[in-house]
């Protein structure tokens, strides 16, 4: 039976429980009997198993490292490395320290970092060897960050984290920080032109236990692979602190996304709980060999990033019986909207609040809007899962809290049985002679064209109607580009979804740009398309 049990009776009498004082690594990590299972890493070095007690004992050798560094409480320290134990290793011994971890995703370039590290006064940067060479090119103008230490490589003005970690003790009392004490410094995928630094607190490290539960439904005996990588938020909560909340073991591969590689690790290494982003299900969901796939042992699958399309699910359910549990949520909080365990999934919908969050849509007054309106969705604050503040941005603070509630600048609809249904970024909807055109709706219907593999609509300037629908499609192995196909998919497209919302105007594209989490910019795109008329 999944965890949330009945879901209106669970979200009824939930609460969080919060505690005055909290460290996830003191209170989880060290927690858990000592041989129980915590990791299995499969990577370059060959494969690796940890269990709780191997992480109590390295993240106090990196706490102690650390702190004879001269990093203390509420420093903040840059951590950018691969799917590598050490990842985990390092943020568990900062949280033990009372620093803040700033996880950055590898692809970051040195303007990146640049601005992480003059934004935040990081004081430290703890990398692997694939940002050694971008930090150098920003080290001489940070002036706050001193102390270098790398991973799995050696270099000139860096500090070997082997050497450091391999003579300190494996003893270290862990700081006992407050549960509103910062904990964790994210930084948004950055849409705009720069990323916000969401401020995490260590009662957020406490709650995340709450998706782990009830969305992820993990149980005793479960074996996690969340493909996540390890510069976003959903890493910090499906591959760090909500497993090993309830002692779940995870699965990490260092290796990238092969399809056939993808499905036959599943089966290799026992998986039983699947969370990958909406892209990785749409690939698997257009290969042949899902059909031919063993994945008798996952239970239960989760997507979270961008609504997954219907025919997608609907694929996974026909070839193996799984139902794709699609949830949502940002960097800012939590999973906060979700398809759980025991409600009937509906297609194309967010799913209903996840327990603990009140979630609302609302017009532009604060009230709340009827079933079918279009409406902002939004939040009533004060729950752990809710970021802190922006750091250093007061501001931009302020501008997300209206009429008491915060504002996530999507824009979604409630049915009348209390099912959300997104769609999309509050500046993504398309006003196309006087209709407003979600992108979700229309990539949902793209989606089911056997050509394509991923779409992103925008609005392109039109004379006569204001905007129109245009549609960049990336297309599956076997097709090319043509104006006929352009033509075919506008006209399935039709047949899918109400004919205004076709795409009057269709471009192939060799890859849609991305935020370094993995979501489509679709801001990017619309620009390109306002340039191209402007110019």
């Amino acid at each position: 039976m999944a965890n949330i049990g009945d879901y209106g009776a669970t979200y009824a009498g939930f609460d969080w429980n919060t505690p005055e004082y909290f460290n996830f690594g003191r209170d989880v990590i060290d927690a858990w009997e000592a041989d129980r299972p915590a990791m299995t890493w499969l990577g370059g070095g060959g494969e690796r198993r940890l269990t709780f007690g191997d992480l109590a004992r390295s993240s106090n050798r990196v706490a102690n490292a650390l702190g004879e560094m001269g990093v203390g409480r509420g420093d903040r320290v840059m951590v950018l490395l691969g799917k590598v134990p050490e990842w985990h290793i390092i943020l568990v011994g900062l949280l033990k320290l009372g620093a803040i971890p700033i996880p950055c995703a590898p692809q970051l370039r040195s303007g990146d970092l640049k601005f992480r590290a003059e934004h935040s006064g990081a004081v430290a940067m703890i990398s692997g060897p694939e940002g050694i060479e971008e930090t150098e090119k920003i080290r001489a103008d940070v002036s706050s960050m001193s102390r270098f230490v790398s991973v799995g490589a050696e270099h000139e003005g860096w500090e070997p984290y082997e050497d450091l970690t391999r003579s300190a003790s494996e003893s270290f009392t862990a700081e006992d920080t407050a549960s509103n004490e910062g904990a964790f410094l994210l930084y948004t995928s950055g849409t705009t032109k720069h990323p916000k630094g969401v401020l995490h607190t260590h009662g957020y490290t406490h709650a995340k236990r709450m998706q782990a539960r009830y969305w992820l439904d993990l149980q005793e005996g479960d074996r996690l692979w969340c493909t996540s990588g390890t510069g976003w938020a959903k890493s910090i909560w499906n591959v760090l602190l909500g497993p090993w909340s309830l002692g779940t073991e995870i699965f990490v591969h260092e290796g990238g996304f092969d399809p056939a590689e993808r499905l036959d690790l599943i089966r290799h290494h026992a998986i039983t709980v699947l969370c990958q982003a909406p892209t990785e299900y749409r690939l698997l969901a257009k290969t042949p060999e899902l059909r031919e796939a063993d994945l008798s042992l996952v239970r239960h699958a989760v997507s979270a990033g961008e609504p997954l399309n219907p025919a997608v699910i609907e694929r996974w359910k026909e070839l193996h019986g799984l139902t794709i549990y699609d949830g949502y949520g940002q960097t800012e909080n939590t999973l906060l909207v979700g398809n759980y365990p025991g409600l009937q999934v509906r297609p194309g919908s967010m799913g209903k609040p996840s327990p603990g969050c009140d979630v609302r849509i609302i017009d532009h007054e604060g009230a709340p809007c009827p079933p079918g309106e279009p409406g902002d969705l939004a939040l009533v604050p004060g729950i752990p899962v809710l970021f802190e503040e922006y750091w250093k941005g007061a501001d931009e603070t302020a501008a997300v809290y209206k009429n008491g509630y915060y504002l996530t600048g999507d824009r979604a609809t409630r049915d009348e049985d209390g099912y959300l249904w997104f769609m999309g970024r509050a500046d993504d909807v398309i006003l196309s002679a006087g209709y407003r055109i979600g992108p979700f709706e229309v990539e949902s219907a793209l989606i089911e064209h056997p050509a394509v593999v991923e779409s992103a609509v925008v609005p392109a300037p039109d004379e006569d109607r204001g905007s129109v629908v245009k549609a960049f499609v990336v297309l599956g192995s076997g097709y090319e580009p043509s104006d006929e196909l352009a033509r075919d998919i506008q006209e399935f497209c039709k047949g899918q979804t109400a004919p205004y919302k076709y795409p009057r105007k269709l471009e192939f594209i060799d890859e849609l740009p991305k935020t370094t989490s993995g979501k489509i910019r679709r801001v990017e795109l619309r620009q390109r398309e306002e340039a191209r008329v402007g110019g």
